[in-house]
């Protein structure tokens, strides 16, 4: 019979999946800073660099704090997330939509990372660990907050990839209910 797994020993393996996770993310986040066309974009890249680095600081002193040394797990699914964005670098270079891409790329890493993060601070908070639980709350709302900034860099992005390098005006409302009516703004 298995031995039993406890709560403690799931947030354990999870804290092991995001910290291989991040040093991974740490290696990625050159490579799509060099590789994005809008200056906007690589700056936010290079500013996610450097929290990056924090977030790992904060996850081995989470380890820390529940008496384990800092040490990752392979995680499959950031693997995935940065193949594709590594494919569309490739596939996208030189091309309007390359940013448009690299942002879908960098906001699939930040979600997956936004559920690890709220999850391990839950878990931690129900470990009564609130040290660890503050620790995981503060790097969850760094990567909240680069997501929303994605957000915002993926307007334009977004707009130039839609006209092919011309620089698309955003629809206004009798625009969108013009498109609308002649069936040209029906969603695909």
């Amino acid at each position: 019979m298995p031995k039993e797994k406890s709560l403690e020993d799931l947030f354990l393996d999870t804290l092991k999946d995001i910290y291989y996770a991040e040093k991974r993310i740490l290696k990625a986040l050159p490579k799509m800073a060099k590789g994005a066309e809008s200056p906007k974009l690589r700056k936010g890249f290079e500013k996610h660099l450097a929290q990056t680095e924090g977030h790992i600081e904060r996850l081995e002193q989470v380890f820390k704090i529940f008496g384990q040394a800092p040490r990752g797990k392979k995680c499959d699914a950031i693997e995935g997330i940065l193949a594709e964005g590594d494919e569309i670098l490739k596939s996208f270079k030189g091309t309007a939509a390359l940013d448009a891409g690299l942002i879908s790329s960098a906001q699939a890493v930040e979600h997956y990372e936004i559920t690890r993060y709220g999850t391990l601070r839950r878990w931690a908070e129900l470990l009564g660990k609130r040290n660890a639980a503050a620790l995981l709350e503060r790097t969850l709302k760094e990567e909240s907050e680069t997501d929303e900034a994605l957000n915002q860099i993926a307007e334009q992005a977004n707009r130039s990839a839609e006209g092919g390098g011309r620089q698309a005006k955003p629809a206004t409302r009798r625009g969108r209910a013009t498109a609308a009516a002649s069936g040209a703004g029906a969603a695909a």
